[in-house]
């Protein structure tokens, strides 16, 4: 038994970084600086600077700004004129823009023929496009889409691969001022359809196919329908990847982007819309999150050049989709002068391993990935750090899911002991991290460092009180920049209120679980809307899943919570075999002696079912909502929208498991 005089002993870090790597992180710099300049505390490292960066919120996002040397060409009247959430009125009266801070490293002569961006696929080597080339293609292009009639506020579409072209598609609409929104070209029609035809876009860039898995795949018919169905459309922009002509009346992109022109930056308020995001719309239509010029750029100068500690030297890769926030978290890493590596193709062509090649051929500094990813590698038995040159790579980020313990172990001892591990954790909503990675602390395994700076960041428990150490939902309890300004076809905003102020009015509720620990790091549960219940106690889905996917034999698994209507409680587990493994009574014994001793025996699932596979959202998140409606007799039209879904076919397996059930 421990005492307040005799506290437990804090767990040992997996990794610690050394004095030199402190000194040297930006975030030291930054302290430093602001210290001088804001009154920050000069002492206490980063829990004294978190500390100060809530407290003093405004004092802190204006330290920011200064740091980085945000450009406003006009000043602003306050930092935070109203902190009322939702609603906050960050820095009114200034203007500035995005694409012109993207580009700014363009202007430095001894920077201007570095690479911008590196361009890998399954077929070649990496790819180089200069700075001063992605400038001026940018230029054109602006000035292109200004002859088109593209004005500040219209929206302009793409529906690209990781590529090149997207992100000069961005810049240039960001530097006139228009509103940009995308999706990857494995998303099919109806899927795109309910994401675009919300915002009414003037201009679609378009891919005529994709290559993946050692294939190309044709969407030319795609393209034709969703020309027809986007009626708002005034041009349509041809890219061809596969080496197609242009169809009728669409516009080559080459002829787009090959003059020489400067560019021009619209200046705009800080509140401008920047980009429209959008929820994996499992139930319903997608939301589309609008988040503005202003709030992003400092969102993301705060969390790519102070958390991810990137600047002019390194390289930034994560495997991403342009149908992912991490898309447009990847090419802000251009903010801070960095070379953003941009990776088109499968993750795991031509083997497992593939992603650890990409990292390798371009340099990468930060290796960005998802968590499924990791164990995936973990379980295909992949060895990063005897196969590959992965020398310059001085951390690996992970999100997605939480990372689960065993993948902590697994990138220490397969990547390199002394590696920085950054689990991280934020949402589309915001397009960042509520927490997740800090240079300059230890790592503790299946834990978050810490939370991000100028994130107000709790736990609280039903009643609305801040628990530490005791699971609770994860809320933000001041406002960040890049909140949503709205979502789109919200007028009176009450889609908005309700998606994250219905619990706790005024306070973000974003719908995880997490524990806050005593040491100040942050464990991630699983959704708090999917959650489990039993006999009143709460548990996460992650860590079962973490428990049950251990075992070589299963693949994949999907636990779901069931309050039947006679008051009982059924929690099934399905789980997707490891080819050659076999759902026999040993297995299943095997699976609930694992969850009952490394668990509880509350954990244990009532039934164990073999399922053909588990259902994704089209960003690779595990759908747990739409199949508890599913299991509940929610008729599946009505439990999720099929445009949102990786493998409807998989659902209807579901289906019949509650048809079966009665």
């Amino acid at each position: 038994m421990t005492s307040a005089a005799n506290p437990a002993p804090q767990p040992a870090p997996l990794w610690q970084p050394d004095s030199d790597r402190i000194a040297a992180a930006r975030i030291t710099r930054f302290q430093a600086w602001a210290a001088e300049r804001y009154g920050a505390p000069a002492e206490g490292g980063y829990p004294a600077l978190h500390r100060w960066s809530v407290a003093e919120l405004d004092t802190f996002w204006q330290a920011v700004a200064d740091w980085f040397d945000i450009r406003f060409s006009s000043p602003y009247e306050a930092v935070l004129a109203d902190r009322t959430m939702p609603g906050a009125q960050w820095f009114p009266g200034a203007t500035l823009n995005y694409a012109e801070h993207a580009l700014r490293t363009a202007e430095d002569p001894a920077r201007a023929g570095d690479p911008a961006l590196l361009h890998v696929d399954e077929t070649h080597e990496p790819v180089e496009i200069s700075w001063s080339a992605l400038r001026r293609q940018v230029g054109s292009l602006a000035a292109q889409l200004r002859a088109l009639g593209v004005r500040p506020g219209d929206r302009v579409s793409g529906y690209l691969p990781n590529v090149p072209q997207a992100v000069t598609a961005l810049l240039a609409s960001a530097a006139v001022g228009a509103v940009w929104t995308s999706c990857a070209p494995d998303f099919g029609a109806r899927s795109v359809l309910d994401r675009f035809q919300q915002v009414e876009p003037v201009v679609l860039f378009a891919v005529d196919g994709y290559r993946y898995g050692g294939k190309e795949h044709d969407r030319t018919d795609v393209v034709a329908e969703l020309r027809r169905e986007l009626p708002t459309l005034r041009a349509v922009v041809h890219i061809p990847l596969l080496g197609t002509p242009a169809p009728e009346g669409a516009l080559e992109w080459s002829a787009l982007t090959s003059d020489e022109v400067e560019p021009v930056f619209e200046q705009v308020p800080f509140d401008h819309p920047l980009w429209v995001l959008y929820s994996s719309g499992t139930t319903g239509l997608p939301k589309a999150i609008v988040q503005s010029q202003g709030g992003i750029l400092l969102e993301h100068f705060k969390q790519l050049g102070l958390h991810c500690d990137l600047g002019p030297e390194d390289r930034f890769f994560w495997y991403t989709s342009t149908g992912w926030m991490m898309w447009n978290f990847l090419v802000s890493g251009l903010l801070t002068g960095t070379t953003v590596v941009l990776y088109d193709g499968s993750p795991g062509y031509p083997d497992t391993g593939a992603q650890w090649g990409v990292a390798e051929r371009t340099g990468a500094t930060l290796f960005g990935t998802s968590a499924a990813y990791v164990m995936a590698c973990r379980k295909a038995d992949v060895h990063p750090g005897r196969d590959f040159d992965l020398s310059r790579v001085k951390g690996v980020a992970t999100t997605g899911s939480p990372l689960p313990p065993d993948g902590f172990r697994w990138l220490h001892d397969e990547v390199r002991e002394d590696l920085w591990i950054a689990s991280v954790s934020g949402g589309t909503d915001v397009c960042s991290c509520f927490a997740g990675a800090v240079p300059t602390l230890p790592v503790h395994i299946g834990e978050l460092q810490a939370p991000c700076l100028g994130t107000d960041l709790q736990a609280w428990d039903a009643q609305g009180r801040p628990v530490i150490g005791e699971v609770g939902e994860l809320v933000v309890t001041n406002p960040m920049p890049s909140m949503p300004i709205r979502f789109w076809n919200d007028p009176d905003g009450s889609r908005y209120r309700d998606s994250y102020f219905d619990m706790f009015p005024g306070v973000w509720r974003h719908g995880d679980w997490i524990t806050i620990t005593d040491h100040g790091s942050v464990i991630i549960h699983g959704r708090s809307d999917s959650t489990l219940n039993r006999q009143g106690v709460r548990m996460g889905s992650a860590d079962i899943y973490e428990v049950v996917e251990r075992l070589p034999e299963i693949r994949e698994s999907l636990v779901i919570g069931l309050e039947e209507p006679d008051g009982g409680y059924w929690m099934p587990l399905f789980v997707h075999l490891a080819e050659g493994a076999v759902l026999d009574e040993a297995l299943r014994t095997r699976i609930k002696q694992a969850i009952r001793e490394q668990l509880s025996p509350r954990h244990v699932p009532d039934e164990i079912i073999e399922a053909p596979g588990v259902p994704h959202t089209l960003t690779g998140k595990r759908i747990e909502v739409p199949v508890k409606r599913l299991l509940q007799g929610t008729a599946l039209d009505k439990a999720v929208n099929p445009g949102s879904v990786d493998n409807l076919d998989l659902l209807r397996f579901y289906e019949d498991v509650a048809r079966k059930r009665g």
